[in-house]
C-alpha cells in the first residue's frame, strides 16, 4: 500500500477536496482528478466513500457532479479483476510520485494542477512497466472529453478560442516547469515541500541574488493575463469545509500578480474579499493630505472595477466603513474582529503597505488578531524592495539620499529575489453565507459638492474622460509605451507636446498595476531605456525615505532651512494653483493637472521651480497642492521632490527651471501651451512661451488682451527674484553655521535612529559625519551654488559661476530645423541623382542599337548661339580657366 493511501482517512479526505478545487478553477479535468482520488483514497474508499465527497457540488455545479458521477458508474462496472490490476497500478504510480517529491521537494514546489498532469504523464510509463492497467483510466479520459463536451455546465460551454487558449495555457506551464530561470519570490519563508502556488509558475529559491533574469515574452502569457473576463462558476460552499478566508484589499487593486490572492487560495476554503475604508487612519499624522479629492476620486472608480473583476471569476467584493467605540472609532482592527465573528474566519491575508502610519496600524491588527487566534500574514508586493530591509551595510552613508546609493545599498545587501509575476485567478471559492456590507456610494469617496440651489458640481468630468480607471486600462497603456513611447523615452520624455511618458503612475499608486510586472515587461522590450528602468527605483528610494524621516511631509530635513524667509502673497499661490501666472508654460501645465489630474515629471520640475524659486513660496503648499490634485498623488514621492525641490531633502535639484527658456526643452512649437492656453493660439511659436514681447498689433490680431483674455504677469523681475532667494539660503546656512560643514561647505542633517545604528560600526573620519549633543550629524549633498555663495553672501545670481538655472534646450529648434532641411535635400539629391542615372542608361541603350539620340523634351530651354545674342560669343584674346 503506498504511503499516501495508508494516510489517516482525514488527511486523505482533506487532500481529496484541495484536488477537488483545482477542477473547479479548471486547472484539472474530472478524469485526472478521478484518477488521483483512486490514488489518495485507495479502491475500496473510493468506492464507498467517493460519491458523498463530491456531494456538495449537486446544488454548486451539476454540470460537474454529473460528470464525476459518471466516471464513478462507468469506473467501478468494470470487471473484478480489472479493478485489482488498475488499483495495482495506481499503488505504484503513488510510490514512485512520492519517490519523486521527496528528491526533488528541497529544489521545487510544484503547481497543484501542474503536478497533478505531470505526476499522470508519469503514470503511462509505470504502469505498462510493471503490468497494471492505467491504460484503462486513460481510455476512459479519452471517451469522457467527448461526452462531456455535449453536457451543459462551465466545462461544456467553452468556445474554440477558450479551448486553444487553454491548450496554450498548458503547453506554456509545461515550458515554465522545465525553465531553471523561473522562480517566484514570497516574503513568508513557512512554505513546505508540498505548498503549492496556483499563480501558474512554479516556486524555486534562487540565492541571494536580487537580479530579474531576462524574461521571455509569451504570448500566451498575454492571453492568460486578459483571462479573466471568463465566466468561471464559483463554489457557493468549499467542499474543504474549512473557515472562510479574509482576503483584505487595501491599494494592491488588482488580480494579476497578486501575492494575497495567491495565497488566499493555497489555504484551501473560501474566499471572502473586503475592502475597509477608514479615512482617519489613511490621513496619517500632521499636515500629511495623504489623499486627496482626486484619489478619492480614482479610489472609487478603481473600486468599481475591481468589483466587476472579482465578479467575473465568480466572487464579490464587500465593502466596509470602518467603525468601533471608544478609541476604537474609525478602526480597521474593530470592524476585522466583527468580521471575525460573524463569518468564523481564521485567516486574514493582505498586501504590506509601508507609510509609517500605516505600517504601525498593519502591526497593531496583525499583533491584536494573533492573540485572538486568528492567522494574519502581510505580502510584500507594493515596492520592488520591501523600504525596512533596505540597510547601508556595506556602503556606507556618503551619497545617501541619491538613487546611486540607493541602489548600492540593494545590490550590496540583497533581499528575496525579485522572481516572476503571477497569474490572475480563474476562480476564486465562495462561502456559504457573505457578511452585510455597505454600497460603494456610501464610503463617500466620489461625493460631489452642490450648490446652493442643489445642482451638482461635477469637478471630476474631465478626468473620467482622461482616464480608464481598470487593471485592463493599465494594461492597455503599459502596451501602448512599450509600442511606441519608450523609444523616444530616454532623449524625449521631457517633451509635453508629445506622448512620451507612459502615464503609469496612477496605475502603480493604486495597485492596478504592480512593479513587477512593469518591470518585467520593461526588460522584456526590444528597448530598454535604463532611465525608465531607474524610475522604479526612484519610487522604492521615495518610500525609504519616509521610513526613515516619518515627518517628511511636513518638516524639512536640512535645518537651516526651516528659518527660511518665504512668501505670504496668497494671491500668487492661487494664481499658481489656476494657473493663471501670466507665464503660459507653468499656466498650461497646471490646467492641466487641474483638469485631468496629471502632468509629467519635467512639467512638475517647471512648476514646483516657479513656485519656490521665483515666488518664495513655501514647498508645503506645493506639496498640499500637488496631494489634492494629483490622481497619482503619493505621499512619499511627492513628500521627496518637494523636499528636493525646496532645498532641504537629503538631495539638491541641481537646477532650477526657467519659466520661459525651459520651453525650448518640452514645447518647443507651443502645441502643449495652445492646447490648455487656447487664448494663445493665435501667437506665433517664437513668441507664445512670451506673449508680453509681442507687438500690440499682433496681439490684437491674435485676439490677447492681458488682464482680461489673458492674466498679466504675476511677477516681472524673474532674475531679481531668482538672486533674492539664493541670498536668503545664503543666509540661513550662515545664521546656523553648526549644520554646515566647514570643510566642505555641504550641510549637515540629524541621521535618524536606525540609520545612527548602522553607522556606529563606521569610521566618522571616513564617513564624514561628526556629532552635535546627541545628534549624529552627516554631509548631505549640496548644490555647489549654495556652496559658492556662502564665500561671497552679496553676489547675485548672476555672478554666481555655478548658476543653477537651466535655459532648457536653447538649440532645440535650429536642430529641428536643420534636421528638416536635410532630410528634403537629402531626398531631393537622391531623386535627381536617380533621374540622371536613368536618362545615362537609356543614352547608352541607344547608342549601343544605333538608334538616334531622343528628341528633347518638351520645354526645356536649349541656347543657340546667334549674332544676337551677346553672351553665346566669347570675345577674342580671352583665355578660361576650369578649375
Amino acid at each position: 500500500m503506498s504511503p499516501l493511501a495508508a494516510a489517516s482517512g482525514d488527511d486523505s479526505k482533506a487532500l481529496v477536496r484541495k484536488m477537488l478545487r483545482e477542477v473547479l478553477v479548471g486547472r484539472e479535468d474530472p478524469e485526472g482528478f478521478f484518477a488521483l482520488c483512486v490514488s489518495v483514497l485507495g479502491y475500496q474508499d473510493t468506492r464507498s466513500q467517493f460519491l458523498s465527497l463530491i456531494q456538495p457540488l449537486s446544488t454548486a455545479n451539476r454540470s460537474l457532479h454529473s460528470t464525476l458521477t459518471s466516471i464513478y458508474k462507468e469506473y467501478f462496472s468494470k470487471a473484478e479483476d480489472d479493478d485489482l490490476q488498475l488499483a495495482l497500478a495506481l499503488s505504484l504510480l503513488d510510490t514512485e510520485d512520492q519517490m519523486s517529491v521527496c528528491s526533488q521537494g528541497s529544489q521545487h514546489q510544484q503547481i497543484n494542477g501542474s503536478s497533478s498532469q505531470s505526476s499522470l504523464l508519469q503514470a503511462t510509463s509505470v504502469s505498462h512497466t510493471q503490468g497494471g492497467s492505467y491504460s484503462q483510466i486513460a481510455a476512459i479520459r479519452s471517451q469522457r472529453k467527448n461526452a462531456s463536451s455535449l453536457q451543459s455546465g462551465h466545462h461544456s460551454k467553452m468556445s474554440p478560442q477558450e479551448t486553444a487558449q487553454n491548450c496554450d495555457l498548458d503547453k506554456d506551464t509545461q515550458e515554465l516547469k522545465m525553465s531553471p530561470m523561473v522562480c517566484v519570490s514570497r516574503q513568508s519563508s513557512s512554505f513546505s515541500k508540498q505548498d503549492t502556488c496556483q499563480g501558474g509558475v512554479q516556486m524555486m529559491e534562487k540565492g541571494d541574488s536580487n537580479e530579474l533574469e531576462k524574461p521571455k515574452r509569451s504570448r500566451n502569457r498575454r492571453q492568460r493575463r486578459k483571462g479573466g473576463d471568463k465566466q468561471v462558476v464559483g463554489v457557493p460552499c468549499s467542499p474543504s469545509g474549512l473557515p472562510p478566508v479574509l482576503l483584505w484589499f487595501r491599494r494592491d487593486l488588482r488580480l494579476c500578480d497578486n501575492p494575497a490572492i495567491i495565497g488566499s487560495l493555497e489555504v484551501g476554503a473560501p474566499v471572502i474579499p473586503i475592502f475597509i475604508w477608514s479615512p482617519e487612519e489613511e490621513e496619517g499624522p500632521g499636515m500629511t493630505v495623504a489623499i486627496g479629492g482626486a484619489c478619492k476620486y480614482w479610489l472609487h472608480q478603481a473600486l468599481s472595477c475591481l468589483s466587476s473583476s472579482l465578479e467575473r471569476i465568480g466572487s464579490h467584493l464587500v465593502f466596509l466603513k470602518a467603525n468601533g467605540e471608544g478609541n476604537d472609532v474609525g478602526s480597521s482592527l474593530h470592524t476585522l474582529r466583527e468580521l471575525v465573528k460573524v463569518t468564523g474566519a481564521r485567516t486574514v491575508l493582505a498586501n504590506a503597505l509601508y507609510e509609517p502610519w500605516l505600517k504601525d496600524r498593519d502591526d497593531k491588527v496583525v499583533s491584536a488578531l494573533q492573540k485572538d487566534g486568528v492567522e494574519c500574514k502581510m505580502y510584500h508586493s507594493y515596492c520592488l524592495r520591501d523600504p525596512y530591509s533596505v540597510s547601508t551595510k556595506g556602503v556606507g552613508l556618503r551619497g545617501i539620499g541619491s538613487v546611486s546609493h540607493f541602489m548600492s545599498c540593494c545590490k550590496q545587501n540583497p533581499g528575496s529575489a525579485i522572481g516572476v509575476p503571477l497569474d490572475p485567478p480563474e476562480s476564486l471559492p465562495t462561502p456559504a453565507h457573505w457578511p452585510q456590507g455597505v454600497s460603494l456610494d456610501m464610503l463617500g469617496l466620489a461625493r460631489m459638492p452642490r450648490r446652493k440651489d442643489g445642482t451638482v458640481i461635477d469637478w471630476a468630468a474631465n478626468i473620467r474622460k482622461s482616464w480608464d480607471f481598470s487593471e485592463e486600462g493599465a494594461q492597455v497603456r503599459l502596451e501602448a509605451f512599450l509600442q511606441d513611447g519608450v523609444y523616444r523615452y530616454e532623449k524625449e520624455s521631457g517633451r509635453a507636446d508629445a506622448p512620451n511618458t507612459s502615464c503609469l503612475s496612477p496605475y502603480l499608486h493604486f495597485g492596478q498595476l504592480s512593479p513587477r510586472w512593469l518591470l518585467w515587461d520593461a526588460k522584456a522590450a526590444r528597448c530598454r531605456p535604463p532611465k525608465f528602468q531607474r524610475k522604479l527605483a526612484w519610487r522604492d528610494l521615495a518610500y525609504w525615505q519616509l521610513t526613515l524621516f516619518p515627518d517628511l511631509p511636513w518638516e524639512s530635513l536640512r535645518p537651516p532651512y526651516k528659518a527660511l524667509r518665504w512668501s505670504n502673497d496668497r494671491g500668487h499661490l492661487k494664481a499658481w494653483q489656476r494657473g493663471r501666472t501670466g507665464y503660459p508654460l507653468v499656466d498650461a501645465a497646471m490646467r492641466q493637472l487641474w483638469l485631468t489630474g496629471w502632468m509629467n515629471n519635467y512639467m512638475r520640475h517647471v512648476v514646483a521651480s516657479f513656485l519656490i524659486a521665483y515666488l518664495h513660496l513655501p514647498w508645503q503648499e506645493g506639496y498640499r497642492w500637488f496631494q489634492d490634485t494629483l490622481v497619482d498623488a503619493d505621499v512619499a514621492i511627492d513628500a521627496m521632490m518637494w523636499q528636493n525641490g525646496g532645498m532641504c531633502g537629503l538631495d539638491h535639484w541641481n537646477f532650477v527651471m526657467h519659466p520661459v527658456d525651459a520651453a525650448m526643452t518640452c514645447d518647443p512649437n507651443g502645441s502643449f501651451v495652445r492646447k490648455w492656453c487656447p487664448e494663445l493660439a493665435n501667437l506665433p511659436d517664437d513668441l507664445i512661451h512670451k506673449p508680453w514681447k509681442c507687438p500690440a498689433s499682433m496681439l490684437r490680431r491674435a485676439g490677447v488682451l492681458f488682464g482680461q483674455t489673458y492674466p498679466e504677469r504675476i511677477v516681472t523681475d524673474l532674475e531679481g527674484q531668482r538672486s533674492q532667494s539664493l541670498q536668503d539660503v545664503a543666509l540661513v546656512r550662515k545664521e546656523y553655521g553648526q549644520y554646515v560643514d566647514k570643510r566642505t561647505g555641504c550641510d549637515l542633517v540629524p541621521l535618524p535612529p536606525r540609520l545612527v545604528s548602522e553607522a556606529l560600526g563606521l569610521s566618522h573620519q571616513e564617513e564624514g559625519a561628526v556629532t552635535v549633543g546627541k545628534q549624529f550629524l552627516l554631509p548631505v549633498i549640496t548644490r555647489m551654488e549654495f556652496k559658492h555663495q556662502l564665500e561671497d553672501p552679496d553676489a547675485d545670481a548672476a555672478s554666481n559661476p555655478y548658476n543653477a538655472v537651466l535655459k532648457g534646450y536653447v538649440s532645440r529648434k535650429r536642430d529641428e530645423t536643420i534636421a528638416f532641411l536635410n532630410e528634403r535635400d537629402f531626398t531631393a539629391s537622391v531623386m535627381y541623382e536617380g533621374a540622371q542615372r536613368k536618362e545615362r542608361m537609356e543614352s547608352d541603350y541607344r547608342r549601343m542599337q544605333g538608334l538616334p539620340r531622343p528628341p528633347a523634351p518638351r520645354g526645356r530651354a536649349r541656347r543657340t548661339p546667334t549674332a544676337k545674342d551677346k553672351f553665346s560669343i566669347v570675345p577674342g584674346g580671352v583665355v578660361t580657366s576650369l578649375r
